[in-house]
Protein backbone atom coordinates (compact mmCIF):
# COMPACT_ATOMS: atom_id res chain seq x y z
CA UNK A 1 0.00 0.00 0.00
CA UNK A 2 1.25 3.49 -0.82
CA UNK A 3 0.62 6.04 1.93
CA UNK A 4 1.22 9.81 1.76
CA UNK A 5 1.57 11.82 4.97
CA UNK A 6 1.84 15.55 5.60
CA UNK A 7 2.54 16.70 9.16
CA UNK A 8 2.94 20.36 10.12
CA UNK A 9 3.67 21.62 13.63
CA UNK A 10 3.85 25.28 14.63
CA UNK A 11 5.10 26.66 17.95
CA UNK A 12 4.21 30.31 18.66
CA UNK A 13 5.80 32.26 21.50
CA UNK A 14 4.37 35.45 23.00
CA UNK A 15 7.86 36.96 23.07
CA UNK A 16 11.32 36.32 21.62
CA UNK A 17 12.95 33.08 22.77
CA UNK A 18 16.22 31.31 22.08
CA UNK A 19 15.73 27.76 20.89
CA UNK A 20 17.91 25.01 22.25
CA UNK A 21 18.79 22.20 19.79
CA UNK A 22 15.68 20.30 18.67
CA UNK A 23 15.43 16.62 17.71
CA UNK A 24 12.97 15.85 14.90
CA UNK A 25 11.73 12.29 14.47
CA UNK A 26 9.44 12.53 11.43
CA UNK A 27 11.27 10.51 8.80
CA UNK A 28 9.61 7.13 8.09
CA UNK A 29 11.64 4.03 8.82
CA UNK A 30 13.08 1.89 6.06
CA UNK A 31 12.73 -1.74 7.14
CA UNK A 32 11.11 -5.05 6.27
CA UNK A 33 7.61 -3.60 6.63
CA UNK A 34 7.90 -0.27 4.81
CA UNK A 35 10.09 1.56 2.30
CA UNK A 36 10.15 5.37 1.94
CA UNK A 37 9.59 6.65 -1.59
CA UNK A 38 10.18 10.35 -0.85
CA UNK A 39 10.60 12.66 2.13
CA UNK A 40 10.88 16.41 2.58
CA UNK A 41 11.49 18.30 5.81
CA UNK A 42 11.15 22.09 6.08
CA UNK A 43 12.03 24.05 9.21
CA UNK A 44 11.26 27.77 9.54
CA UNK A 45 13.19 29.83 10.46
CA UNK A 46 16.09 28.14 8.75
CA UNK A 47 18.30 26.54 11.42
CA UNK A 48 21.91 27.60 11.80
CA UNK A 49 22.74 23.96 11.19
CA UNK A 50 21.23 20.49 10.92
CA UNK A 51 22.66 17.00 11.34
CA UNK A 52 21.18 13.71 10.18
CA UNK A 53 21.51 11.21 13.03
CA UNK A 54 20.86 7.56 13.82
CA UNK A 55 19.63 7.31 17.40
CA UNK A 56 19.88 4.55 20.00
CA UNK A 57 16.96 2.60 18.48
CA UNK A 58 17.97 3.03 14.85
CA UNK A 59 15.52 5.88 14.21
CA UNK A 60 16.56 8.38 11.54
CA UNK A 61 16.47 11.78 13.21
CA UNK A 62 17.43 15.37 12.46
CA UNK A 63 19.07 17.56 15.09
CA UNK A 64 18.60 21.25 14.35
CA UNK A 65 20.20 24.18 16.16
CA UNK A 66 19.58 27.91 16.00
CA UNK A 67 21.60 31.10 16.48
CA UNK A 68 19.02 33.90 16.78
CA UNK A 69 15.89 34.65 18.83
CA UNK A 70 12.57 33.62 17.29
CA UNK A 71 8.88 34.18 17.94
CA UNK A 72 7.69 31.17 15.91
CA UNK A 73 8.99 27.76 14.87
CA UNK A 74 7.35 25.64 12.20
CA UNK A 75 8.27 22.09 11.16
CA UNK A 76 6.70 20.58 8.05
CA UNK A 77 7.24 16.96 7.02
CA UNK A 78 5.86 15.38 3.85
CA UNK A 79 6.56 11.85 2.69
CA UNK A 80 5.31 8.91 0.72
CA UNK A 81 5.97 5.36 1.86
CA UNK A 82 5.23 1.89 0.51
CA UNK A 83 4.08 -0.62 3.13
CA UNK A 84 4.76 -4.24 2.19
CA UNK A 85 4.07 -6.52 5.18
CA UNK A 86 0.78 -8.08 4.05
CA UNK A 87 1.08 -11.00 6.48
CA UNK A 88 2.44 -9.95 9.89
CA UNK A 89 2.72 -13.61 10.97
CA UNK A 90 4.96 -14.83 8.13
CA UNK A 91 8.01 -15.79 10.19
CA UNK A 92 9.44 -18.82 11.99
CA UNK A 93 9.48 -18.50 15.76
CA UNK A 94 12.70 -19.64 17.43
CA UNK A 95 12.31 -22.51 19.87
CA UNK A 96 12.96 -20.44 23.00
CA UNK A 97 10.19 -17.99 22.07
CA UNK A 98 7.27 -20.39 21.77
CA UNK A 99 6.28 -20.28 25.44
CA UNK A 100 6.32 -17.78 28.31
CA UNK A 101 8.52 -16.59 29.83
CA UNK A 102 10.65 -16.49 26.66
CA UNK A 103 14.25 -17.67 26.63
CA UNK A 104 16.03 -15.08 24.50
CA UNK A 105 19.44 -16.08 23.15
CA UNK A 106 22.20 -15.38 25.68
CA UNK A 107 24.05 -13.04 23.32
CA UNK A 108 20.86 -11.10 22.56
CA UNK A 109 19.51 -10.65 26.09
CA UNK A 110 21.74 -7.69 27.11
CA UNK A 111 20.66 -5.69 24.04
CA UNK A 112 17.01 -6.24 24.95
CA UNK A 113 17.37 -5.45 28.65
CA UNK A 114 15.99 -1.89 28.41
CA UNK A 115 12.84 -3.23 26.70
CA UNK A 116 12.20 -5.74 29.48
CA UNK A 117 12.41 -3.42 32.49
CA UNK A 118 9.54 -4.06 34.90
CA UNK A 119 10.00 -0.95 37.01
CA UNK A 120 6.64 0.66 37.79
CA UNK A 121 4.54 -2.31 36.69
CA UNK A 122 1.88 -2.76 39.37
CA UNK A 123 0.17 -5.92 40.58
CA UNK A 124 -3.14 -5.33 38.71
CA UNK A 125 -1.33 -5.05 35.36
CA UNK A 126 0.83 -8.08 36.10
CA UNK A 127 -2.15 -10.14 37.24
CA UNK A 128 -4.12 -9.19 34.12
CA UNK A 129 -1.23 -10.27 31.89
CA UNK A 130 -0.67 -13.52 33.78
CA UNK A 131 -4.37 -14.38 33.55
CA UNK A 132 -4.29 -13.91 29.75
CA UNK A 133 -1.11 -15.97 29.52
CA UNK A 134 -2.65 -18.80 31.57
CA UNK A 135 -5.76 -18.82 29.40
CA UNK A 136 -3.49 -19.23 26.35
CA UNK A 137 -1.54 -22.09 27.86
CA UNK A 138 1.56 -19.90 28.12
CA UNK A 139 2.04 -19.82 24.33
CA UNK A 140 3.72 -16.60 23.21
CA UNK A 141 1.99 -15.78 19.93
CA UNK A 142 -1.42 -16.78 21.26
CA UNK A 143 -0.80 -14.55 24.30
CA UNK A 144 0.07 -11.53 22.14
CA UNK A 145 -2.99 -11.97 19.95
CA UNK A 146 -5.29 -12.50 22.93
CA UNK A 147 -3.84 -9.56 24.89
CA UNK A 148 -4.24 -7.29 21.88
CA UNK A 149 -7.84 -8.37 21.45
CA UNK A 150 -8.70 -8.17 25.14
CA UNK A 151 -7.51 -4.58 25.46
CA UNK A 152 -9.43 -3.63 22.33
CA UNK A 153 -12.60 -5.22 23.73
CA UNK A 154 -12.23 -4.23 27.39
CA UNK A 155 -11.03 -0.62 27.06
CA UNK A 156 -12.87 2.40 25.69
CA UNK A 157 -10.94 4.54 23.24
CA UNK A 158 -10.83 8.28 24.02
CA UNK A 159 -9.05 11.16 22.30
CA UNK A 160 -6.43 13.03 24.32
CA UNK A 161 -4.72 15.51 21.96
CA UNK A 162 -1.88 16.44 24.33
CA UNK A 163 -0.04 15.11 27.35
CA UNK A 164 2.15 12.10 28.11
CA UNK A 165 0.72 8.58 28.31
CA UNK A 166 -1.17 7.57 31.45
CA UNK A 167 0.41 5.11 33.82
CA UNK A 168 -0.55 1.55 32.79
CA UNK A 169 -2.52 0.85 35.97
CA UNK A 170 -4.56 4.05 35.47
CA UNK A 171 -5.61 2.97 31.99
CA UNK A 172 -6.49 -0.50 33.24
CA UNK A 173 -8.44 0.81 36.25
CA UNK A 174 -10.37 3.41 34.27
CA UNK A 175 -10.90 1.03 31.36
CA UNK A 176 -10.24 3.86 28.90
CA UNK A 177 -7.42 5.72 27.21
CA UNK A 178 -5.91 7.05 24.03
CA UNK A 179 -3.81 5.04 21.59
CA UNK A 180 -0.62 5.97 23.46
CA UNK A 181 -2.20 4.87 26.75
CA UNK A 182 -3.18 1.53 25.21
CA UNK A 183 0.35 1.09 23.84
CA UNK A 184 2.01 1.77 27.20
CA UNK A 185 -0.36 -0.66 28.94
CA UNK A 186 0.32 -3.34 26.32
CA UNK A 187 4.07 -2.84 26.74
CA UNK A 188 3.81 -3.17 30.52
CA UNK A 189 1.77 -6.36 30.23
CA UNK A 190 4.30 -7.86 27.81
CA UNK A 191 7.26 -6.97 29.99
CA UNK A 192 5.56 -8.47 33.03
CA UNK A 193 5.74 -11.91 31.35
CA UNK A 194 9.33 -11.42 30.14
CA UNK A 195 8.78 -10.15 26.59
CA UNK A 196 10.83 -7.27 25.19
CA UNK A 197 8.47 -4.48 24.09
CA UNK A 198 8.78 -0.87 22.97
CA UNK A 199 6.68 2.18 22.06
CA UNK A 200 6.09 3.21 18.43
CA UNK A 201 4.99 6.58 17.06
CA UNK A 202 3.59 6.94 13.56
CA UNK A 203 0.41 7.01 11.50
CA UNK A 204 -2.48 4.65 10.74
CA UNK A 205 -4.69 4.92 7.67
CA UNK A 206 -7.15 2.07 8.25
CA UNK A 207 -8.53 2.43 11.77
CA UNK A 208 -11.64 4.37 10.74
CA UNK A 209 -10.80 6.94 13.39
CA UNK A 210 -9.68 10.52 12.81
CA UNK A 211 -6.65 10.39 10.52
CA UNK A 212 -5.58 13.94 11.39
CA UNK A 213 -3.54 12.85 14.38
CA UNK A 214 -0.48 10.83 15.29
CA UNK A 215 -0.94 7.21 16.22
CA UNK A 216 0.90 4.98 18.69
CA UNK A 217 1.22 1.23 19.13
CA UNK A 218 3.67 -1.33 20.51
CA UNK A 219 6.34 -3.60 19.09
CA UNK A 220 7.43 -6.89 20.64
CA UNK A 221 10.76 -8.54 19.89
CA UNK A 222 10.23 -12.13 18.75
CA UNK A 223 13.30 -14.13 17.81
CA UNK A 224 12.75 -15.29 14.26
CA UNK A 225 10.56 -12.29 13.43
CA UNK A 226 12.38 -9.33 14.97
CA UNK A 227 10.29 -6.37 16.10
CA UNK A 228 6.61 -7.05 15.37
CA UNK A 229 3.86 -4.50 15.83
CA UNK A 230 0.65 -4.88 17.81
CA UNK A 231 -2.00 -2.16 17.95
CA UNK A 232 -4.27 -2.66 20.99
CA UNK A 233 -6.42 0.34 20.06
CA UNK A 234 -7.59 -1.61 16.99
CA UNK A 235 -6.97 -5.15 18.25
CA UNK A 236 -4.86 -6.01 15.19
CA UNK A 237 -1.30 -7.00 14.41
CA UNK A 238 0.44 -4.27 12.44
CA UNK A 239 0.62 -4.86 8.69
CA UNK A 240 0.23 -2.48 5.74
CA UNK A 241 -1.97 0.21 7.34
CA UNK A 242 0.64 1.56 9.76
CA UNK A 243 3.63 3.79 9.07
CA UNK A 244 6.28 3.93 11.80
CA UNK A 245 8.53 6.95 12.24
CA UNK A 246 10.15 6.26 15.61
CA UNK A 247 10.35 3.55 18.28
CA UNK A 248 11.95 3.52 21.71
CA UNK A 249 11.89 1.89 25.12
CA UNK A 250 10.28 5.04 26.54
CA UNK A 251 7.53 7.08 24.80
CA UNK A 252 9.42 10.37 25.22
CA UNK A 253 12.25 9.02 23.07
CA UNK A 254 9.82 8.43 20.19
CA UNK A 255 8.18 11.88 20.27
CA UNK A 256 8.05 13.57 16.84
CA UNK A 257 9.75 16.75 18.10
CA UNK A 258 11.82 17.23 21.25
CA UNK A 259 13.33 20.52 22.32
CA UNK A 260 13.28 23.39 24.79
CA UNK A 261 13.78 27.16 24.70
CA UNK A 262 15.23 29.89 26.88
CA UNK A 263 13.20 32.93 27.75
CA UNK A 264 10.16 33.97 29.82
CA UNK A 265 7.67 33.68 26.95
CA UNK A 266 4.79 31.23 26.92
CA UNK A 267 4.37 28.82 24.00
CA UNK A 268 1.37 27.51 22.09
CA UNK A 269 1.48 24.55 19.74
CA UNK A 270 -0.78 23.72 16.80
CA UNK A 271 -0.52 20.93 14.28
CA UNK A 272 -2.13 19.56 11.14
CA UNK A 273 -1.81 16.00 9.83
CA UNK A 274 -3.05 14.47 6.59
CA UNK A 275 -2.83 10.72 5.87
CA UNK A 276 -3.91 9.37 2.49
CA UNK A 277 -3.69 5.81 1.19
CA UNK A 278 -3.72 4.99 -2.49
Amino acid sequence: MRIAVMHSTVYRYDGPVFLEPHIIRLRPRDDGAQHPVSHQLEITPTPAGMADCLDQDGNLTVEAWFDAPVSELSVHSAFTVETVRDNPFAFLVKRGMTSLPPAYAEALAPSLAQYRLEEGITAPVRDYALAVAEACGGRTLEFLTALNGRFYQDLAYVTRPIGPPQAPDVTLAERSGSCRDFAVLFIAACRSVGLAARFVSGYDCCSGRDLSDLHAWAEVYIEGGGWRGYDPSSGLAVSTCHVAVAAAAEPALAAPITGTYRGPAKAEMSYAISVQAG
